[in-house]
């Protein structure tokens, strides 16, 4: 059972889990994927609270997410899943069945159309409002050292956050 909550309610357990990994999810068609995240953004941008997600594009996911209208965000808060968040953060859904491998099972978004990890504890639901592909000009030369020394840069999802809701 799930309690929708205000985003604000959940920001600093969505910020702290964040940093440890959390399950984006993507739909596009009939397609399904989803990748471990360790880097995002709660904000208020446009009138709107907004969860910004970074996307690398040699990632499967990336092929979905530029096809598709919204993504998920689904945090376990609870210590579980870590052999789960390690297994999509380094196996590509082009390659390997994530769901099937990690024994994790999806469920419907109640807004959007990507699904959530339904063994999760917290879910935003988000709405893509504006994407960005980085310029690689205007990123300091520490940034680009530590992070980008091979040249795979982020497209930047700016997403409303249409629902947040955890489990009670």
């Amino acid at each position: 059972m799930y309690k929708e909550v205000n985003f604000t309610e959940i920001s600093k357990e969505l910020l702290d889990q964040l940093q440890n990994g959390a399950f984006l999810t993507v739909k596009a068609g009939d397609t399904v994927n989803t990748m471990t995240i360790t880097w995002g953004s709660l904000g208020f941008i446009w009138y709107k609270p907004t969860f910004t997600a970074m996307v690398r594009y040699s990632r499967y996911t990336y092929e979905l997410i530029e096809k598709a209208e919204d993504f998920t965000v689904s945090l376990p808060l609870n210590g579980q899943l870590k052999k789960e968040l390690d297994i999509c953060g380094t196996k590509s859904g082009k390659d390997v069945d994530k769901f099937a491998q990690c024994n994790i099972t999806l469920k419907e978004g109640e807004v959007v159309k990507s699904p959530i990890i339904n063994e999760c504890d917290l879910h935003i639901e988000c709405k893509i409002l504006y994407k960005q592909p980085m310029d690689e000009n205007a990123v300091c030369q520490e940034i680009k050292d530590k992070s980008y020394s091979n040249g795979d840069y982020h497209t930047l999802y700016y997403a409303e956050i249409v629902k947040a809701y955890i489990k009670s």
